[in-house]
């Protein structure tokens, strides 16, 4: 085989182990679904209701392709796997009259506070504070703390503690019934979150690094048509 068929075969095999590379690279940063449409697979309910009464419904459905929250009774949707540094957009809206919702981060111990909360970083999703923090057995900081939390003396992560951090912007929700884009970063001891795009909360100095993620019933009928999970390493600039 002479010279210039040697290169020739060299550079194909370049080219293709290139294209190889970036499609695994592609697939590597890819975004994952938590919700496959069609059942719960990898989530688990946790709902102190049926422990007691085994008759009552699973306040989790799939319903015409979505992941529903009915609000009733309360409890929590949980993931089986951890997850640690991603990015999570969700959609979501009130079927119903707005109310309350949640997505928890960072989630560990059940139950750990009421007898129904685990133990987590709760990024609101009631309507008119999408966005605020909750700090449930877990702590994190923010800007301006005492003016989103309030004296410092009264901060804590128990029940009879300030846990609420307010978020930053009024009006980053759409109007009741339309969708709702939220987007949580989780990196190393930050999160950062969006609300249609908007900048709402970035704290830091967060106490967990990592956990299972969780989606609550708290009183009102929330759909959600995706929950996509992306490994990232950094923060990102932009919630789209």
């Amino acid at each position: 085989m002479n010279r210039s068929v040697t290169m020739t075969i060299g550079m194909m095999v370049c080219f293709v182990l290139t294209g190889v590379g970036k499609g695994l690279a592609e697939d590597a940063a890819a975004g994952e679904s938590l919700f496959n449409g069609q059942d719960l697979a990898g989530w688990r309910a946790d709902v102190p209701e049926l422990d007691k009464n085994p008759a009552a419904r699973n306040p989790f459905v799939v319903r015409d392709g979505m992941l529903v929250s009915l609000g009733t009774p309360g409890g929590h949707l949980i993931t089986d796997a951890v997850y640690q540094d991603y990015r999570l957009l969700v959609e979501y809206h009130f079927a119903a009259k707005p109310g309350n919702c949640g997505v928890l981060v960072h989630a560990s111990k059940p139950r750990a506070l009421y007898g129904m909360f685990p133990q987590s970083i709760e990024v609101q999703m009631q309507s008119g504070e999408a966005g605020d923090f909750w700090c449930i057995k877990e702590d994190i900081a923010v800007p301006d703390m005492e003016q989103r939390r309030g004296p410092k003396e009264n901060w804590g992560v128990d029940g009879d503690k300030q846990r609420r951090i307010l978020n930053l912007t009024d009006g980053s929700e759409k109007p009741p019934g339309q969708w709702n884009t939220l987007v949580i970063e989780c990196v190393g001891h930050e999160i950062k979150v969006w609300v249609n795009g908007a900048v709402v909360n970035h704290g830091f100095d967060c106490t967990a690094t990592k956990g299972q993620i969780a989606l609550q019933s708290e009183g009102s009928e929330v759909e959600f048509r995706k929950l996509e999970l992306t490994p990232i390493s950094e923060l990102s600039d932009g919630g789209d």
